[in-house]
């Protein structure tokens, strides 16, 4: 059942190691089939040395697991949360790495200081909301991924496709498990520039707007023209 995605979902997840966001187990990759309805996420727990594609779990929209021996991530109602509410993901990543983390301890935003972070991201990166207490003791999982859709209520969630739970850490995603791990892994790039800008420079101030549109939009819209690909797909 779903092999390709169960593929993809793994090399994502292998992803999160080769791009040196994960420490032992800390991290997860899923990602969704939308005609089924069915998410393939990591299993809880296992080491990313041992394992195998035909380990990734197979869940419905509830997280009942339809297919697969282990156990789903224990963040897999997080990842439900965002897929119900929002059509365009198809991978989610979820990590612990180090400076997007440190940002996320700190309550603090990743504020647009330069054209790298403009590449990926249209705006700052937000760091959102504590959970209540109430939100803690009861459907931990799943009030995170609501903490997140409130906070990109009314927003295009593709145009910044990260965020910092406050005291947590980082999740990310894209149109594909694979970019999804590619936007966490430049996410921590840009926590890491923005770090030391702040050292460097502790009054340091956002880039011009102007200048980030222009990084944006040259890489994203109907109007794009970084890369091979032309206005129109042509080549």
């Amino acid at each position: 059942m779903l092999e390709k995605l169960k593929e993809e979902v793994y090399k994502a997840n292998l992803d999160l190691v080769k791009y040196g966001l994960v420490v032992l187990t800390w991290g997860n990759a899923s990602g969704i089939d939308r005609e089924s309805g069915l998410v393939v996420i990591k299993p809880s727990g296992v080491s990313y040395d041992k394992m195998k594609a035909q380990d990734m779990v197979v869940v419905d929209y509830t997280g009942k697991v339809i297919e697969g021996k282990l156990r789903p991530s224990s963040d897999t109602a997080t990842h439900l949360e965002l897929y119900l509410a929002h059509p365009g993901i198809g991978g989610i990543v979820h990590t612990h790495s180090t400076f997007s983390t440190a940002f996320a301890q700190s309550g603090r935003q990743i504020l647009p200081y330069g054209t790298t972070h403009a590449d990926y991201f249209h705006g700052a990166i937000p760091c959102l909301r504590a959970l209540k207490r109430a939100e803690v003791e009861s459907e931990y999982e799943k009030n995170s991924g609501r903490v997140i859709n409130e906070a990109f209520s009314g927003k295009d969630i593709m145009e910044i496709p990260a965020c910092l739970l406050a005291n947590h850490g980082p999740f990310a995603w894209g149109e594909t498990p694979g970019k999804a791990a590619e936007n966490a892994a430049v996410l921590e790039e840009v926590a890491q520039m923005a770090y030391y800008t702040e050292a460097l420079d502790k009054n340091a101030q956002p880039a011009q707007g102007y200048l980030l549109d222009k990084h944006y939009f040259r890489k994203h819209g109907k109007d794009a023209y970084y890369g091979q690909t032309r206005p129109g797909g042509k080549e």
